[in-house]
């Protein structure tokens, strides 16, 4: 993980049941951002967003791996790319 992030913008407690929507921001040859937005059940109004980026490093140098992600993963999160234009998690 190179950075997260998590924006506050109403609270949730218990006995809360909560929805997680999970999206891909931008994927990259080696990276990818992800994005999470909790929501109360059956609000659409969401509560919180979290983020992170994700790198796939060469073990031996600790650099972004030369041949990038393998290709099975980046199929799977090509999947769960935001349409533009599209600000719903």
């Amino acid at each position: 993980m190179v950075n997260s992030y998590c924006d506050y913008f109403a609270s949730v407690g218990f006995p809360d049941v909560l929805e997680l929507g999970l999206r891909v921001v931008s994927l990259g040859k080696s990276s990818v951002v992800y994005e999470v937005g909790v929501f109360r059940e059956g609000e659409e109004a969401v509560k919180v967003v979290g983020g992170y980026m994700h790198v796939w490093l060469d073990r031996e140098t600790w650099r972004p791996a030369p041949g990038g992600m393998e290709d099975r993963v980046r199929r799977g999160l090509q999947r769960l790319v935001k349409e533009e234009g599209k600000a719903k998690l």
